[in-house]
C-alpha cells in the first residue's frame, strides 16, 4: 500500500469514526421521557375508536411522540401484558388478583387513571321491538331459545361477554344462540339486513360506525330496563343516562400503566385525564370521568 492509499484509509477510518459516535449520541439524545419517545399500547379493541382520537391529537402535539396501539380482545390484551408485550393497558376494568401475581412478584405497582365512561349497546333492526331486558341476553348466552333470537358478537373473549358473564354468573356461554360476527360493522350489517337479531357491540363502537354507517336508518339502539330504579324505566345509552347512571350497562374506561419509570406511557396518561383528553371524550359522545371546564368571558363594557 503506497503512502497516498494509507492517507485516504486513515481518513475514511476517521470520518466512520465519527459517525458511529454521532449516531450514538444521536440514540442518547433520543431516550424517552414523558412526551417524547415510543411507547406500545396495548388496547380493548371495543374501545380503539376513542383511543385513536386521543392519540392522533396527542401525536400533533408532541411531534417527538410515537404511541403504537395494539387493538385485540380483552384476555387476549391481558395475556400480552402479563407476558411483557407491552406495559400499558387500556380496558374497562382492572386486573383480576390472579392477573396481578406476575407484576407483585416482580414489585411492579401500576398507575391506574380512569378517563371515560362507555357502555355496552345492544342494537337491533328498526322493526324489530326498542326495547329488552338485561335477562334475555343472558338467557341467549345460557343457551335458552327466546323467540328464535340470535346474539350477535365480536368474539367469545372480548369485554362485552365478560360483561353479561359476570352479570349472569354465567362460567362459560353456550353457542345454541350465538353468532360471532368478528368486526362491530359486521354486527351492524347483520341487524341491518332484516334479521330478528340482537348485535352486541360497545356504545363507543356505535357512535364511530354510525357516522359514516349507510344503513344506519335500518338500526337503532335498544333501550334496556332498569329496574334498579324507583319507577323500572327501560333507559337508551346517552351522555345524559350514563351522567346519571341510569342506564344499567355503564362501564368504566381506564388506562393501567406499568411503566417502571417516568416515561412515556405517563405523559398520554395526563393527557388522557388532563383537560384536553376530556375535551374528546365528550366530543365523542361518550363521558369524561371528568367534566372538563367552560371558560367564561365577562366584558365590563357592551358596544
Amino acid at each position: 500500500m503506497n503512502l497516498f492509499n494509507k492517507i485516504i484509509y486513515v481518513f475514511l477510518s476517521f470520518l466512520f469514526f465519527i459517525s458511529c459516535n454521532e449516531k450514538s449520541g444521536e440514540k442518547k439524545n433520543k431516550k424517552d421521557d414523558i412526551l417524547s419517545g415510543e411507547i406500545t399500547v396495548l388496547v380493548d379493541e371495543t374501545l380503539m375508536p376513542i383511543v385513536e382520537e386521543q392519540k392522533e391529537v396527542f401525536e400533533s402535539s408532541y411531534y417527538n411522540a410515537k404511541i403504537n396501539l395494539v387493538a385485540k380482545p380483552e384476555i387476549q390484551s391481558i395475556n400480552e401484558l402479563i407476558k411483557g408485550e407491552a406495559a400499558m393497558i387500556i380496558l374497562s376494568r382492572e386486573l383480576n388478583e390472579e392477573e396481578k401475581k406476575s407484576f407483585e412478584q416482580r414489585s411492579i405497582k401500576p398507575r391506574i387513571y380512569q378517563f371515560a365512561y362507555d357502555a355496552v349497546a345492544l342494537v337491533a333492526n328498526v322493526n324489530r321491538d326498542s326495547t329488552i331486558k338485561t335477562e334475555t341476553i343472558l338467557d341467549l348466552m345460557r343457551g335458552k331459545s327466546v323467540d328464535g333470537t340470535k346474539l350477535i358478537i365480536d368474539n367469545p373473549n372480548s369485554s362485552l361477554v365478560r360483561y353479561f358473564r359476570e352479570v349472569g354468573k354465567i362460567d362459560k356461554i353456550a353457542n345454541n344462540f350465538i353468532e360471532v360476527k368478528g368486526e362491530a360493522n359486521s354486527i351492524l350489517n347483520e341487524v341491518a339486513d332484516g334479521s330478528s337479531n340482537i348485535g352486541l357491540i360497545s356504545y363507543n363502537q356505535y357512535l364511530s360506525l354510525e357516522r359514516h354507517f349507510t344503513k344506519k336508518d335500518k338500526i337503532r339502539i335498544l333501550s334496556v330496563l332498569n329496574d334498579t330504579l324507583q319507577s323500572p324505566t327501560y333507559v337508551k345509552p346517552t351522555q345524559a343516562s350514563l351522567s346519571t347512571g341510569e342506564y344499567p350497562l355503564r362501564r368504566e374506561v381506564k388506562v393501567l400503566n406499568y411503566q417502571p419509570n417516568l416515561g412515556l406511557g405517563m405523559g398520554f396518561s395526563a393527557f388522557l385525564t388532563g383537560d384536553r383528553g376530556q375535551r374528546i371524550v365528550l366530543k365523542s359522545g361518550l363521558l369524561p370521568a371528568k367534566m372538563p371546564g367552560r371558560e367564561i368571558i365577562i366584558r365590563d363594557n357592551i358596544n
